[in-house]
């Protein structure tokens, strides 16, 4: 009798150490499966995808306004410290202006530095922006007078704004959507929005180009902007209209060099 209770006692505890083993089997199976498929889903997640950068370009363009016609020429160039700088000019007879803002990037963001605008001739103004990294505050000159206006992140200028609307189009696989922008300008900061209207295929010099349509929003009725980019171009301005009081100004593409390449007629 004493041999058959200790018979079933040690079946028994054989069976629970038998159970717990092949418990511990199974977790630890477990645990190592689950430890294989993270580091095979790691393995198998893409990289981040590094931001694409903006690249230098030259483009000529041809505007009119009250009859006459203008060349302007603009250009982006970068030096090996990352510092981006932007032109814009022209002149006819005793009229013109000089434009320059300098930046930097942050992965797909603009860090602007400063802008100048400076008239020439017969219209004698100038304006500057002029940012302080750290600083909270944004120094403007407008019609000779210095003004402190607010620094909020992602503050740009009105030059530097147009290389960001870039840069964000660049790095979007889904561009064909409205956008916002808080230029320093003047002697207030303003809240820029633009529409997205459409894709649209222009005629230039250069031939057909397919373009996206965006429309900045104005308080005043009586104001328009319209701007047409090239995605085929790194999103290269191609076309701008802007109307005020009645009376259209038009900038039009006429040719351009991207990293060194010239855009040839399509």
């Amino acid at each position: 009798m004493a041999n058959q209770f200790r018979q079933q006692v040690s079946r028994t505890v054989m069976n629970c150490v038998s159970a717990k083993a092949a418990w511990l089997r199974t977790t630890l199976l477990a645990v190592v499966l689950s430890g294989v498929s993270s580091a095979f889903a790691q393995a198998q997640a893409p990289a981040a995808a590094e931001p694409v950068a903006l690249k230098p370009y030259t483009a000529e363009y041809t505007t009119t306004a009250r009859g006459m016609s203008l060349t302007l020429t603009r250009e982006l160039k970068s030096d090996e410290a990352g510092t981006y700088t932007l032109t814009n000019g022209g002149k006819i007879l005793v009229v013109g202006f000089h434009e320059v803002a300098v930046f930097s990037l942050d992965g797909d963001e603009v860090k602007p530095k400063s802008y100048v605008y400076q008239g020439t001739g017969l219209i004698n103004r100038r304006r500057e922006v002029h940012f302080t990294e750290g600083a909270d505050t944004i120094r403007s000159l407008y019609k000779d007078n210095w003004y402190e206006l607010p620094y909020t992140e992602g503050t740009l200028d009105r030059m530097s704004q147009q290389e960001q609307l870039r840069l964000f189009l660049l790095n979007d696989p889904t561009p064909k959507e409205d956008l916002s922008f808080r230029i320093a300008d003047g002697k207030r900061v303003k809240d820029y929005q633009l529409v997205y209207v459409g894709e649209e295929t222009l005629e230039t010099p250069l031939g057909p180009i397919d373009t996206l349509h965006f429309e900045r929003l104005h308080d005043d009725p009586d104001r328009k902007s319209d701007t047409w980019i090239a995605p085929g171009l790194d999103y290269l301005m191609v076309k701008t209209v802007h109307v005020e009081d009645g009376k259209p100004v038009e900038v039009n593409l006429e040719k351009a060099s991207i990293d060194g390449t010239p855009v040839r007629k399509r």
